[in-house]
């Protein structure tokens, strides 16, 4: 090597070279080549050292740190002991000597360096290793560094990476709570004297007027007035140093409390201390100071100490955080939230020179972020312990939360206020539940807060009274995180829908506990914007093309809007409490509901007989979407009284049916007109939803004899009316499909009239498939481009109707679905006749095999067994190996969508009990083993294997007895179950294509076939049986074990040691005689020596904590040992 201060000045000139922006990629890449060669060589350690005494140039030092970085965490076992001496010794007096001149990012490295040898050699070679740090922060020069080290060493040594033994990772833990009680002596004892020094000074400010009041929320929080006086001090004004230590003290805190459990050593006057500093984040005079000076110091000052107050926030909520509180801690907590409760006292309270939501905005948002935090962790882990404190008033604490939610300045946080009001609303309905006997008591210690509540939410969704918040709401554009929204099942929303639901879902939970007080409150509200939207009417004037709303002044139009969006609002609001009034309660609240659906049915009609939603308008562009979606929202919310229509109309349909029989029919009256091509498709589809809901939820039996009904049923079935757009067309004929299938309610079978409907049926659905019928004849023939098209489109149209008409019906009684498949059956030959001719269109073939798959999950009893043999067989021929090669590798997503859905038809199929089906199980495994598998096995692409995998496991799971025959017989005559095995290949070979799946990346495929295996063996004790015992269990043991050991699949490492169980207990004898010390034997990267101990530390337990336990420390040591090893210098001698 050459001279160190050549290699220095060589150096710097790499690195500068390095990052110099002209530099090529090809360039770098030899730099960077260059550079690890040298870290690689032996002794390059003492070449970085020296540059780091000598130079200034940042990236020369962090270069050298990443050597030593190196060195230690992957070199370090092979290091000589006098060269560690010399570098434990060498980089603390490095550190001491430079650490206030050095950039803090090189410092902080520095710091990670010495205490990563700490978390190698610490106490053993290195016993002053903690000693050092504890000094480092006793002396008041180094107080700020020996807190980093102090945060490193927490960061490094209490959560440890992987790259240490399980034993040491055991070791260092205990070593750490040793120390605990010292370090957050030392800590208090900082954050405390700093705070008197600075209080000392601080000018005590004259008597607050308010602070002599006997009711003082206060002195009821905290029951002894010293620490309210304690805490009424005035907050110090701290110096830049003062400030940063108490910073570093904070974070320290926070890590530490992260991991330590809660016990005595966190005191009383450490948590009154934290909670001191917790004030800095809602003092307002800070920023105000800032402001005034004028001075950017100053400002930075004013954040510098918001930031304590968001430092201190986050050591209380670790604290809160966890759920095991020991019983001595419980005192401790209450006291935290005592202290708590004051500062958002302080943080809520009015004063003639501020609103509590100008207070608010003055605050960091950290800082409410973190408070809002708390509240939450208060209200879900923590209330049903503080509440039966007596001394904690409650009701106060909902008063308080009420302001703090309700003065919010931005909608996040809001919805985090109205998050935490849900889950106190959950709670509370939980603990009435489980204590029907206080339910009175209860409910009368929350009502008004719960009242309060209501209106405070129902006025904030209105235009009415929170109109600049709600204009500044997106509703056109949907959230961003909309696709982790669509995987949880959630629909898409605007922020404004958002707003919308969250706030309607808190309005819901008070119903269900008030129901009176909830009702009394919004409808009244809903009655006044009702006035004034079927008041338009004396301003509907007749113009030359149609009607106008004459209403033309801005401030007129402008308060409509306000009105329109509001009853839009209240609409969805009383149909989101349908619920509250059917079931049990449905007499008790009848009348109330009764008076909703006349509402809602009369205004229904109003909007469709003057026709609104063609009105001209004097701001078209805003009052008529407002009119549209008015309508379309009542015919929602009449509709989610369905279940409640269902319901009177089981009470009455004996007696005095008149009422009832004048609902429904006006409901239709206000339907029909809308149901036609010309109307707006959101309103079209209201219409259609709540005729599809009469239909099937409520299926009054006049229903087909209503006028009006007879109307829609001609309006479909005649080809010379326009169609509706597709998804109109499938809801409308989903629901006269229903009005002619579904039994009626409360008659017998005798009165059902089946005879007449399933002649009705037939000719609805005949009209609506005529055209689909007729392209049988031309299906062989070869089309031109625009002729398929067409064909397609008609295709389309009538297998999503049909599709839809089955799907509805599948699970209703069996003479419905006799009914439909009589109907339907001439369209099911047809479709199976232009299966063949479509075969190579793979959107066309999705659609049919989305109608078969329809088909067979809800009408294969009714297609009866020879059809269903012929669709099946017709469907194995057509797909040839040739048909799913080209569909799986040539046609993208779609050919993929397309063998998917066959291979669920099969799945459907074998499921099937009986015999029926049994004599296709050879040809679907040889299917599925044959032909699909080995086009998918090779590729790293996850289509089609999910739905193979669980092909082939419902063909186990359902058939097992087509591989294992036993019969008692046997069992009984040798006195022990050894079963005959029939189709051993077949049975083999899908399990080496399980055991195949485990060796691929894909996660959700994993996770599945997993799940497939525990489950047959729950279910038929797969791992039990002799051909999985003796030639596949420990196979797939090892597998599990080296996908541990590779941490390919690291999130389901509970489920891969719940199943390593699983099957090592069928023969633990065997797991730890032959298999255990096979698979250490094969082991690479290990010597003899380190294979004994991973195998000694293998205890032989044999329950599932201990063993799993056990599995993960084996793989742990075996990575740490192999990492070791690969460190060691070449030649290296390992005794």
């Amino acid at each position: 090597m050459a001279s160190e201060e050549a290699s220095l000045r060589a150096l710097e000139s790499l690195m500068t070279e390095f990052f110099h922006n002209c530099t090529t990629n090809e360039r770098k890449r030899e730099i960077e080549e260059l550079l690890n060669n040298f870290a690689q060589q032996i002794g390059a350690w003492r070449f970085c050292l020296y540059f780091l005494s000598s130079t200034r140039n940042d990236y020369v030092m962090m270069y050298s740190l990443t050597v030593f970085e190196n060195l230690i965490n992957k070199m370090w076992l092979g290091v000589p002991s006098q060269d560690k001496m010399e570098i434990r010794s060498c980089l603390p007096k490095l550190l001491l000597a430079h650490h206030k001149t050095l950039p803090y990012f090189i410092r902080n490295k520095l710091c990670k360096v010495i205490v990563d040898i700490g978390r190698q050699d610490w106490p053993m070679f290195y016993h002053d290793f903690f000693t050092n740090i504890l000094q480092l922060i006793q002396s008041p020069v180094t107080t700020p560094l020996g807190l980093i080290m102090l945060k490193t060493t927490s960061e490094e040594l209490a959560c440890p990476r992987e790259d240490l033994s399980v034993a040491r990772k055991e070791e260092l833990r205990k070593l750490l709570l040793d120390q605990v009680q010292t370090v957050l002596g030392l800590l208090t004892g900082i954050l405390e004297s700093i705070w008197d020094k600075h209080s000392a000074t601080a000018a005590t400010p004259p008597p607050s007027p308010t602070s002599g009041e006997s009711g003082d929320l206060l002195s009821s929080l905290l029951q002894s007035p010293s620490a309210a006086k304690l805490l009424n001090q005035p907050i110090p004004i701290l110096d830049t140093e003062s400030e940063c230590i108490c910073s570093l003290a904070l974070e320290c805190l926070a890590h530490l409390f992260s991991w330590i459990p809660l016990s005595t050593s966190i005191t009383p006057s450490l948590l009154t201390t934290i909670f001191h500093f917790a004030r800095f984040g809602c003092d307002t005079r800070v920023r105000k100071m800032s402001s005034v000076n004028g001075s950017s110091q100053n400002s930075v000052l004013g954040q510098e100490r918001g930031r304590l107050g968001v430092l201190a926030m986050s050591c209380i909520n670790e604290l809160m955080s966890k759920n095991c509180v020991p019983m001595e801690f419980e005192e401790y907590l209450l006291r935290m939230f005592q202290q708590t409760f004051y500062l958002l006292q302080k943080i809520t309270k009015e004063n003639n020179a501020h609103t509590v939501k100008s207070r608010l905005e003055e605050l960091d948002e950290s800082y409410i972020e973190k408070f809002t935090d708390f509240l939450r962790l208060f209200v879900s882990v923590h209330l049903r312990r503080i509440e039966s404190y007596s001394q904690f008033p409650v009701v106060e604490f909902l008063a308080l939360l009420f302001k703090y939610t309700f003065h919010q300045p931005t909608h996040e946080g809001y919805f985090s206020c109205l998050d935490i009001w849900t889950l106190f609303l959950d709670y509370l309905t939980s603990k009435i539940k489980s204590r029907l006997a206080d339910k009175e008591a209860v409910l009368n210690r929350y009502e008004d807060a719960l009242v309060l509540l209501l209106t405070e939410v129902l006025n904030r969704i209105q235009f009415r009274y929170n109109q600049a918040q709600l204009e500044e709401l997106d509703d056109e554009t949907l959230d961003d995180d909309v696709r982790s929204r669509v995987e949880q099942g959630q629909l898409q929303q605007t922020e404004w829908q958002r707003y919308l639901r969250q706030s309607l879902e808190v309005v819901a939970k008070v119903m269900e506990l008030l129901p009176t007080h909830a009702f009394s409150t919004l409808f009244p509200v809903l009655q006044d914007n009702l006035e004034v939207y079927l008041g338009l009417q004396q301003f509907v004037v007749t113009s030359g093309t149609g009607h106008r709303l004459n209403i033309t002044a801005e401030n007129d139009c402008r308060r409509l809007h306000c009105s329109l969006r509001d009853l839009s609002s209240l609409l969805q609001a009383v149909g989101r409490l349908a619920e509250y009034f059917i079931g049990d309660v449905f007499a008790a609240r009848f009348n109330d509901a009764l008076t909703v659906v006349e509402r809602l049915v009369k205004v229904t009609l109003y909007g469709s007989q003057i026709k609104l939603y063609n009105i001209e308008t004097a701001v078209p562009s805003v009052l008529k979407p407002d009119l549209i979606d008015v309508h379309a929202q009542s015919l929602a919310a009449l509709q989610a009284y369905a279940h409640w229509l269902a319901q009177f109309y089981s009470e009455v349909h004996r007696q005095n049916p008149e009422q009832f029989i004048s609902l429904v029919s006006t409901t239709l009256e206000a339907i029909t007109p809308l149901i036609s091509s010309k109307v707006q498709e959101k309103l079209l589809l209201s219409a259609c939803h709540l005729l599809v809901s009469l239909a099937t939820t409520v299926r009054p039996v006049f229903l087909i004899s209503i006028p009006a009904v007879q109307k829609v049923f001609n309006r479909i079935t005649d080809t010379s009316a326009q169609q509706l757009p597709d998804k109109a067309q499938v809801l409308v004929c989903r629901a006269l499909s229903n009005v002619l299938l579904l039994p009626w309610p409360n008659l017998p079978e005798s009165e059902q009239q089946w005879a007449v409907r399933s002649t009705n049926h037939a000719s609805l659905i005949s009209a609506l498939t005529r055209e689909y019928r007729q392209l049988k004849s031309n299906a062989i023939l070869p089309q031109r481009k625009v002729q398929l098209e067409d064909t397609k489109v008609i295709i389309h149209q009538t297998l999503s109707v049909l599709e839809d008409i089955v799907e509805s019906i599948s699970g209703e009684s069996t003479k419905s679905r006799q009914i439909c498949y009589q109907s339907l059956q001439e369209s099911v030959q047809v479709s199976l006749a232009l299966f063949p001719a479509f075969i190579h269109q793979s959107d066309v073939t999705d659609e049919m095999l989305s109608f078969f798959l329809t088909l067979f999950q809800g009408l294969r009893v009714q297609m009866g067994v020879p059809f269903t043999e012929q669709i099946i067989q017709t469907f194995l021929n057509m797909f040839t190996r040739e048909q799913l090669a080209e569909s799986i590798l040539h046609e993208g997503s779609t050919g993929c969508r397309v063998v998917e859905k066959f291979l669920k038809i099969l799945q459907v199929v074998v499921q099937e009990p009986g015999q029926v089906f049994k004599p296709f199980l050879p040809s679907v495994i040889s299917l599925c083993m044959e032909q699909v598998y080995p086009i998918i096995a090779e590729r790293s692409s996850p289509d089609v294997k999910a739905e193979l995998f669980e092909l082939l496991f419902r063909v186990l799971h359902h058939n097992w007895r087509y591989f294992f025959k036993s019969s008692v017989l046997a069992s009984v005559q040798r006195g022990v179950a050894e079963e005959q095995m029939e189709n051993e290949a077949q049975f083999s070979a899908i399990m080496q294509a399980f055991g195949q799946s485990f060796l691929q990346p894909d996660i959700h495929l994993f996770k599945q076939n997993l799940f497939y295996l525990e489950t047959l063996n729950t279910k038929q004790k797969l791992y039990h049986k002799k051909i999985f015992r003796t030639t596949m269990l420990f196979q797939f043991v090892n597998v599990l074990l080296q996908v541990l050991v590779h941490k390919s699949h690291d999130l389901l490492q509970e489920e891969i040691g719940i199943a390593t169980y699983n099957m090592a207990s069928v023969d633990f004898d065997g797991f730890y005689s032959a298999f255990l010390p096979e698979f250490l034997a094969s082991c690479d990267g290990v010597d003899s020596n380190q294979k004994n101990v991973l195998g000694r530390n293998f205890k032989m337990d044999r329950d599932l904590p201990s063993f799993t336990q056990n599995v993960h420390r084996l793989v742990n040591d075996l990575r740490y040992y192999r990492l070791c090893n690969d460190s060691l210098p070449p030649g290296t001698v390992k005794l």
